[in-house]
């Protein structure tokens, strides 16, 4: 009895951008209906070497010193347009990791189903209609004769991922790429995405190239794991044998950053703020007279205490009014609702009064490239604050300090003189940390500071706030939908749904005991 063939076999396959070797040497087999996850930090090559699976590389910049790619038997190297258009999107589908990018933005959902319809089977008019409602239909979107005339930017990430698979599978391909396919999402949408790419695996036979940072996916989803660093592969095992023995110290090293252990609650903390029945309303619509007629109310009669030297984090799905009650709590948008901050009625105060508060109140943004200025170099950014709140300084003192307090992040004084550009996302979110931390601050928002990093990356920024906690006392309102970061990070946890608080209590009671279903479908979603 012959032996089948597998499906996607890569053979000692490099990856050179001119004289630059990125890849090396990367051999691994694929078989049907199964799943090899790839993982690994930023940087390690994951998604060059799936983009040269489909030769999607810049070539002739890009090319392959060593190595042969093989689907089926067929050769991919090297090939001719023709031979690779035949395969992609037919036998091959692909998931990029930013839906909001990967779609185009001037063509509707059906658009760009159909086009792939078009070209791979010939289906134009009523059958491309039937099949693109079938698609939406199996990814789980609601009422999709609705969703066939929408934009991207009119969808919400999950519904944009579920496109993006929508496409990916409408050629029933043998092979199915995952780029990091849950980053962005929401614990209960990445659950939905992971469990739909199963069964339609198992539905179709289909291999499953899996690229992602998130060990607990990988835990739920893959039969193999290989393991990369700098471009060439540090282990490669099966799932159970890698996280029950793993052999290279980078593994390791990757298997012990996944955030672990609980916060104790604070002995007779001091009362540092109190926010009572914030509201925030958003227009939706105006009359002839200019008066709102239908309004979006995005926090409803929210009420809370953060302690000094606490943690409080709030959790809840995109949309659940988050980062907009954080906004309220530091009067940065308008609502109704009481705020007292080390006993100062700060939403009844005037500008001046809440300009000098702001000092002690500080917010580090989810994404930290987009909140720095691409105009300024590091020291400047950080030393912005110090120059508005403390104007008496020499600029010799405001240097010492900012010197200071890169070195108390983790950065050199050489960093100083550089921009936002030319550091890493870890890096970027340590001088985020640091512009906060010069102004000696009561309070830190924290929106998301670590959702985009990779999980060891993820560990240091969490040791370095746990760090600073501690010896300033500093208190954190986190903000995250990452509850395994949560439970490693925060004293007390807050559940919000659709602009309202619906449970919260310490770590462990919302951890092991939750009351509420909804708290309970977050955690069972959480993979944790």
């Amino acid at each position: 009895m012959t032996k089948e063939i597998p499906l996607l076999t890569v053979d000692n396959l490099s990856i050179s951008f001119a004289d630059n070797h990125i890849v090396k040497n990367i051999s691994f087999q694929l078989e049907r209906g199964k799943t090899l996850a790839i993982v690994g930090e930023s940087g390690a090559g994951k998604s060059l070497l799936a983009q040269s699976i489909l030769q999607l590389l810049p070539y002739p910049h890009a090319h392959h010193p060593t190595g042969e790619i093989t689907l089926g038997g067929e050769a991919l190297v090297g090939k001719g347009d023709a031979v690779l258009e035949a395969i992609r999107g037919n036998k091959v589908g692909m998931i990029f990791q930013e839906p909001m990018t990967s779609l185009n933005p001037l063509h509707t959902v059906q658009k760009q189903i159909a086009e792939t319809l078009l070209i791979h089977k010939g289906m134009v008019g009523k059958q491309a209609m039937q099949r693109t409602l079938e698609l939406l239909t199996l990814v789980g979107i609601d009422s999709p004769e609705t969703r066939l005339s929408a934009y991207p930017h009119e969808l919400s990430g999950g519904q944009r991922q579920r496109i993006m698979i929508a496409m990916a599978l409408a050629n029933d391909p043998e092979l199915l790429i995952a780029d990091e396919p849950t980053t962005a999402l929401d614990v209960t949408i990445q659950k939905q995405i992971l469990a739909l790419l199963k069964s339609l695996q198992q539905r179709l036979n289909m291999g499953i190239l899996l690229i992602t940072h998130d060990l607990h996916i990988v835990k739920s989803i893959a039969d193999d794991v290989l393991v990369m660093r700098d471009g060439e592969i540090v282990e490669y095992q099966a799932k159970q044998a890698l996280f029950d023995t793993p052999k290279q110290d980078y593994t390791k090293l990757l298997l012990d950053a996944i955030p672990t252990g609980e916060m104790l609650p604070l002995e007779e903390p001091e009362l540092l703020l109190t926010a009572s029945n914030i509201n925030v309303s958003f227009p939706l619509r105006k009359n002839f007279f200019g008066k709102v007629s239908h309004s979006l109310d995005a926090v409803k009669n929210v009420s809370l205490q953060v302690h000094k030297g606490e943690t409080l984090a709030i959790v809840g799905e995109s949309g659940s009014g988050k980062s907009t009650l954080a906004q309220a709590i530091l009067q940065l948008t308008k609502s109704r609702g009481k705020v007292v901050f080390l006993g100062e009625q700060i939403d009844a105060i005037d500008h001046a009064r809440l300009q000098k508060l702001r000092a002690k109140l500080q917010i580090v943004f989810q994404d930290p490239f987009a909140s720095l200025s691409p105009r300024l170099c590091v020291g400047d950014i950080i030393a912005e604050g110090i120059e508005v709140h403390q104007p008496d300084l020499t600029p010799q003192q405001v240097q010492d300090k900012v010197m200071a307090t890169l070195e108390r992040v983790g950065l050199d004084k050489h960093s100083a003189s550089r921009y936002p550009h030319q550091f890493s996302g870890g890096q970027r979110q340590r001088i985020s940390i640091a512009r906060a931390l010069i102004l000696n601050p009561e309070l830190i928002v924290l929106d998301e500071p670590t959702s985009a990093l990779d999980r060891s990356i993820q560990k240091q920024i969490l040791a370095l706030l746990l760090s600073l906690q501690e010896e300033r006392s500093l208190s954190y309102l986190f903000i995250s939908h990452d509850l395994s970061v949560v439970r490693a990070i925060s004293h007390r946890v807050l559940v919000m749904k659709s602009g309202e608080i619906i449970e919260q209590g310490t770590t462990d009671e919302i951890f092991n005991k939750a009351q509420q279903e909804y708290t309970q479908i977050l955690l069972s979603s959480a993979l944790l």
